[in-house]
């Protein structure tokens, strides 16, 4: 295991240090380097056997595979335009390049046609999970495990079916320092290149570049280099800044270049690490400028401003003024002649940030995108279908939001003048469903109206059908749904001419519909005629937006309020590690009850406006690292104060960098977020 211009051990050296392990279980770093013996040492304490099957190793289904691709959309998207590259590099090498996610799953490859048939013998192969717990020391896994780019070269593997293979391997991290993968080029050992590594951190270098103008591309950007011709170039350091001029992003060359680490990000100020003229950060730079570092030594830069997402506004409704508040001057802010404001209500106010005015979303669909990258993906990917004849499937657990989201693609598409007609396929009976859904001539049956009806697929004539539960329709009734799709006409009950009919189907169900087609409750041909695009929608508990959903929920459900509500910090962490069984329909209903049970002048949810079931529920949340087992929060401050870095650090990060949107969301001011992050 070795740098990219470092020679790998050598066969004697490999063949000393098996012996050594399998007689002593221990292998000295002097034979094969540190990180190598560190590495078969993890695989040996795994109980792997260097000559034996990988028995266990995790494979995931297809269906796990694509929900993976799903969450790991960015990565993915990113990451494509340089394998491609890396591939074009080189191709008609027997080699392979893959990207795994940071649990080692293999997410997608490229590779040359007879080198995958060899591969896939040892599955090197999208679904296969290559972490060191599996397979042992490998390029991909050791990588993950040390943090770091490297090589593993033939009987460096610990398993020695895979000693055919050189692999070199680069960890993927976000602005934030977070691995988010692993790229990967793998060949056979025969065709073993020292430059290889180079190639391979180049190319991830890359999709590093490009994750961070995603992310960081509304704000702040400083492009470091230490010549003028290297700014905007794939060698370039860059940094992210916040309004106030933390650095909240970074990439590996910026830590290199101004002695950082990850950890400093989000906890160090720019003027910090270089000597910058007074307004710098005020206005973009079109040419680079100099600049020193903290060693003295001149480097180049050019600062980006972007835009700005969030603006804070002053109040949108008149409010006392706070010096009239502290001063018990305000009766007439609460309605009551000469009455005085309760001290407790006064500091209240004294601490409240003014409300946040967000932009307006350009449609619907873009209105739902509060942050979570899986249901960015599926928001995209429905965009992409809105002006084609295209069917919707939505999956998702009860709550999810599905026909909100069907709603929200009703929206934003070229049918938004028409209808929008929604069905339950779950609520109606039986009895009803048929005549409910294609209408019946009069008299039809016993009990019909004298006027008959046109049937609620006939009302969405030339706008959107949305039918939920499609998973639980009469099998009987499915036959009849077929044909209409097929035909694009509706034949009533009672007979009479077909009626021709013009409807974007969107469908959704919480049930798995290939398990209903081999249990025969529902049709094959009907799947595959509703299953256009299939769009899987994460259950509350595995998103990663809730500051920002709730804070979109609480505008829609007080918009008089709007951007002034919050959850207390407390709250929030309780929130965010409940699994939320009734997902956003119960987030919904809980956020609707505290709003109504605030008084005028509370601004902060807390625990009284809570329902009783769901306080109980919330205080019996096992939060993650929150204390030792058996400590109380008095006998345990450092683990509490731990815990409260982590909720600053996390805080600021979901609000972009912007510290008077994160001041606002801890409910502190912004002097006290300043100290608590000088203090990380």
């Amino acid at each position: 295991m070795h740098h990219a211009l470092t020679p790998p051990s050598s066969p004697a050296q490999v063949r000393q240090a098996r012996e050594q392990l399998n007689n002593t279980g221990t292998v000295s770093a002097e034979l094969i380097g540190p990180v190598l013996a560190r590495s078969w040492q993890r695989s040996a304490e795994a109980g792997l056997l260097p000559n034996g099957r990988t028995p266990g190793a995790p494979h995931a289904s297809a269906r796990q595979l694509a929900r993976a691709l799903e969450q790991h959309h960015e990565l993915v998207a990113h990451a494509r335009p340089a394998m491609e590259l890396l591939h074009e590099q080189t191709r008609d090498t027997d080699s392979l390049v893959i990207l795994a996610d940071a649990d080692g799953m293999v997410l997608h490859t490229l590779g040359d046609a007879e080198f995958l048939q060899r591969a896939e013998r040892v599955a090197l192969r999208p679904g296969a999970n290559w972490h060191e717990r599996w397979r042992g020391t490998n390029a991909i896994g050791t990588a993950l495990a040390e943090g770091t780019a490297l090589v593993v070269h033939g009987g460096e593997h610990y398993l020695e079916r895979n000693g055919f293979l050189t692999c070199a391997a680069a960890p993927i991290h976000d602005p934030g320092g977070k691995i988010l993968g692993v790229l990967d080029l793998s060949g056979d050992h025969r065709g073993y290149h020292r430059h290889t590594l180079g190639l391979v951190r180049s190319a991830a270098r890359m999709i590093e570049h490009r994750l961070f103008d995603t992310r960081h591309g509304q704000g702040l950007r400083l492009r470091l280099h230490r010549q003028p011709e290297g700014i905007a170039t794939l060698t370039e350091s860059l940094l992210a800044l916040s309004e106030d001029g933390w650095v909240i992003g970074a990439n590996d060359s910026a830590l290199k270049l101004l002695g950082l680490r990850w950890s400093d990000v989000g906890s160090i100020r720019v003027d910090q690490l270089l000597a910058l003229p007074p307004g710098a950060l005020r206005q973009s730079q079109p040419h680079p400028q100099a600049v020193t570092d903290r060693q003295g030594q001149t480097l180049w830069m050019r600062l980006e401003l972007g835009r700005q997402s969030i603006t804070v506004s002053p109040p949108a409704t008149p409010r006392a003024p706070l010096s009239a508040l502290a001063s018990g001057q305000a009766s007439r802010a609460f309605g009551a002649p000469g009455a005085t404001v309760p001290p407790a209500v006064a500091a209240a106010f004294q601490h409240q940030a003014p409300p946040v005015t967000r932009p307006e979303p350009a449609d619907p669909l873009a209105a739902l995108d509060t942050g979570d990258p899986t249901l960015r993906n599926a928001l995209e990917r429905a965009r992409r279908v809105l002006d084609k004849p295209i069917a919707l499937l939505l999956h998702g657990e009860s709550g999810v939001g599905k026909e909100i989201f069907a709603r929200a693609v009703h929206g934003s598409g070229p049918r938004k003048a028409g209808p929008l007609v929604a069905v339950n396929c779950a609520a109606l009976p039986e009895s009803l469903i048929e005549a409910e859904l294609f209408g019946y001539r009069p008299g039809a049956f016993t009990g019909a109206s004298r006027d008959g009806a046109p049937g609620r697929i006939r009302e969405a004539d030339g706008g959107t059908l949305f039918l939920d539960e499609i998973g639980d329709m009469p099998l009987a009734m499915q036959g009849r749904l077929l044909r209409v799709l097929q035909e694009r006409q509706v034949l009533p009950l009672g007979g009479g001419k077909p009626v021709p009919v013009d409807i974007q189907l969107i469908c959704a169900t919480h049930r798995n519909l290939r398990d209903e087609m081999q249990a025969g409750r529902f049709r094959e041909d009907l799947y595959y005629r509703l299953n256009g695009l299939t769009l899987v929608l994460p259950p509350l508990r595995e998103r990663h937006d809730l500051p920002a959903l709730i804070d979109r929920l609480l505008d829609d459900i007080a918009p008089e309020r709007s951007g002034q509500l919050q959850l207390t910090p407390e709250l929030l962490e309780r929130f965010a590690a409940y699994r939320w069984p009734g997902n956003l329909r119960q987030l919904a209903n809980a956020l609707r009850t505290a709003c109504a049970l605030m008084e005028t002048h509370e601004w902060r949810i807390d625990w009284a406006h809570l329902p009783d079931d769901l306080a109980d529920d919330l205080r019996a949340v096992r939060l993650p690292n929150r204390r030792h087992p058996g400590s109380t929060p008095s006998d345990d401050p450092c683990d509490l104060r731990r815990v409260e870095q982590e909720t600053t650090r996390r805080v600021v990060a979901e609000a972009g960098g912007n510290l008077s949107e994160a001041a606002r969301r801890l409910g502190i001011s912004r002097n006290t977020l300043y100290r608590k992050l000088r203090e990380l």
